[in-house]
């Protein structure tokens, strides 16, 4: 199936819950011929950047190429929304290819939840308790006491939203990089962070989790009471990501480390 000419094939719409996603939803469909999105070869998600998480989990078992267009608040993942010209704009599309991390929670020795994640995962302190956390890359251990309120592992598509917050590196899109964040750090206090090459597996050690209790957190889980989190990129799934051509991801990621 050829990406360009995409738009001549089935088309399904999803949206938020929003009020005006719906209606936006509701226009389309009647503009535009369409199927049920499971159905889709291409889907159009109208809300703001959590629609189009959701609609990279929902239909990844398909490899079904996503569309956004914003009718939410930031719209960082998303299209400019417009009623006209879908196909055209569907036709011109540009294709990015996002592969997921792949996670794995740890509660005493015991797998407790294995997820995906598009944008980024942490582990934070469920508690009054700093966190004290270890980090080894490739099984070799890089720091072994962090104190903090957790620690965020972004892929670039992800590095602009809460890892930018926490002044964490914007990465662009085709860098094979993923970022390691701390939140608020304690100890050391003047690490930021590091860049570690998106092929290796981080493991991230909760110490004196009894008295010092965190969660894993990550696009749309959270797994209270973890020892151990384990993740890496995997590069065996993919979905693709559509843009406006001038407006694509790699675009907007170089243009966030220029806004002040």
């Amino acid at each position: 199936m050829k990406l360009e000419h995409i738009f001549l094939k089935k088309i399904g719409f999803v949206s938020s819950r929003d009020k005006v996603a719906k209606s936006s939803l509701e226009i389309l469909k009647k503009k535009y011929d369409h199927v049920s999105p499971k159905k889709a070869d291409i889907v159009v998600a109208l809300g703001g950047d959590g629609t189009v998480l959701n609609s990279l989990h929902e239909y990844m078992e398909r490899s079904i190429p996503i569309y956004g267009m914003n009718r939410g608040h930031i719209g960082f993942l998303m299209n400019k929304y417009s009623e006209n010209f879908l196909l055209q704009r569907l036709n011109k599309a540009i294709p990015i290819k996002l592969h997921p991390l792949k996670i794995k929670c740890y509660r005493n020795q015991k797998l407790v939840k294995e997820s995906l994640a598009f944008n980024d995962v942490s582990l934070i302190r469920d508690s009054r308790q700093i966190a004290k956390i270890s980090i080894k890359i490739n099984n070799n251990t890089k720091m072994k006491e962090l104190l903090c309120d957790g620690c965020l592992i972004s892929t670039p598509a992800g590095s602009s939203a809460y890892n930018l917050s926490l002044r964490g590196p914007v990465i662009p899109v085709d860098a094979q990089l993923l970022a390691i964040t701390p939140i608020s750090p304690y100890r050391p206090r003047r690490w930021r962070g590091a860049l570690v090459p998106n092929s290796v597996k981080i493991v991230f050690t909760a110490h004196e989790i009894k008295n010092r209790p965190v969660r894993a957190e990550a696009d749309f889980f959270d797994v209270k009471t973890i020892s151990r989190l384990e993740v890496e990129l995997d590069k065996t799934k993919f979905m693709n990501l559509m843009f406006d051509p001038g407006h694509d991801l790699e675009d907007r990621i170089l243009n966030e480390q220029f806004v002040f």
